[in-house]
């Protein structure tokens, strides 16, 4: 498996279709977080290796989608990827290789929880060809741990980041959250210092939110008001500027030259393959955007991996609002020539709002761009270009 420490791709270069990525979804965890909505299951006894073929007879199924081209990220995703032995993660990703074409540079990310267990496995993953680690730290507070629902404390947090360096992992993330339980700016920022000690080439920092079906949602904890959580960003904001890792997507923030292959694919609408349980996928074919979703109960994928779940277009009305609700997550939006590109839609399509936001001064005059102040308000920026 090519194992290479890629660099940022070029920001936009319009092909005759979009590039193409795999994400691949591993639906167990030891214990689900409160706050969690991703389709995961707690774990009792998972079927590893039926569970790559599964995998892999997905992906026969959705071969003729790639038509030869190259795979430029693969994100394992979970769950806990990691709870998978780095021999499962290997002949997975042998099996992609034999049935796909790998760009040279290919990006291949794995999740992992900072757990002892895990933590042991990660020169294993990355013999097998991972070469990026996103590990789901959250914070390091103790205390915020366990209110979390996670099964780790910080020291083992510090200690995974550790081992992934032994392992020779040079392309690492760490997921870390803010406005937790009772926490206040002072306590949000300590995170942030902690892990900006670890020297990440790459770090997720949003916001807790409180998540339709989760148990957090049916009883809400006491979360920090906006004021405060106003204050934490700001503060937050300036911090990671100052430490050197730019701000390129609403909660990623990377050094230069390590910016994540595969988000930036989402986010520029690029097409990508998904299998697994709950797994989702997007497609350009025939001048048209296709959405597949997998079956979400890996009991019911296994018995049928490449034909359960749905299948459908989306809508020519809908199509500008989708684009638009990822390409405006990047700070530096997307040319209109992009916008083109991945939609087969003219940038009038997003008449009269577009014109009228620009007006305002909530988007750039010369590309699809929030402005600083747009960028703040996002959600409601993007309500007016509902069909």
């Amino acid at each position: 498996m090519p194992a290479s420490n890629a660099t940022d791709p070029s920001p936009e270069a319009p092909a005759a279709r979009p590039p193409l990525a795999l994400y691949v979804h591993i639906p167990w965890c030891v214990r689900k977080c409160p706050y969690c909505d991703f389709n995961s299951h707690p774990a009792r006894a998972i079927p590893e290796a039926d569970y790559i073929d599964a995998l892999l007879d997905d992906l026969d199924a959705q071969r003729p989608d790639a038509a030869g081209r190259p795979l430029v990220s693969l994100f394992i995703g979970g769950g806990t990827p990691s709870l998978f032995s780095p021999a499962a993660i290997g002949a997975l990703l042998d099996g992609i290789a034999a049935r796909l074409p790998l760009a040279d540079d290919i990006e291949i990310t794995l999740e992992a929880n900072p757990g002892t267990a895990e933590a042991e496995r990660f020169a294993g993953y990355r013999a097998a060809g991972v070469n990026r680690l996103s590990l789901g730290i959250q914070s390091f507070d103790d205390r915020h741990l366990q209110a979390l629902g996670r099964i780790h404390d910080a020291a083992q947090a510090r200690a995974a980041v550790a081992a992934a360096r032994r392992a020779g992992f040079e392309r690492l993330n760490l997921d870390l959250m803010y406005g937790l339980p009772k926490q206040d700016p002072a306590g949000a920022l300590a995170d942030l210092e902690q892990a900006l000690a670890l020297a990440p080439e790459h770090l997720s920092w949003y916001q807790l939110t409180l998540e339709p079906g989760t148990p957090f949602y049916r009883q809400p904890p006491p979360l920090p008001d906006d004021e405060r959580l106003w204050a934490i960003q700001e503060a937050g904001l300036e911090r990671l500027a100052r430490a050197g890792y730019r701000r390129y997507e609403v909660s990623a923030f990377a050094l230069e030259g390590h910016r994540c292959r595969h988000n930036l694919n989402y986010w520029r609408f690029g097409d990508y393959l998904g299998i697994g349980a709950g797994a989702h996928g997007k497609i350009t074919r025939a001048g048209r955007v296709w959405r597949r979703a997998r079956e979400r109960l890996p009991g019911r994928y296994l018995r049928d991996p490449g034909g359960g779940g749905a299948h459908w277009p989306v809508d020519a009305a809908e199509l500008p609002l989708e684009a638009l609700m990822n390409m405006l997550r990047l700070t530096e939006g997307v040319s209109e020539a992009l916008f083109e590109a991945r939609t087969g839609l003219p940038v009038t399509s997003l008449e009269p709002a577009l014109s009228e936001l620009r007006r305002q001064g909530l988007m750039a005059p010369d590309r699809l761009q929030a402005t600083p102040r747009g960028y703040d308000f996002l959600d409601r920026l993007l309500v007016e270009f509902h069909p």
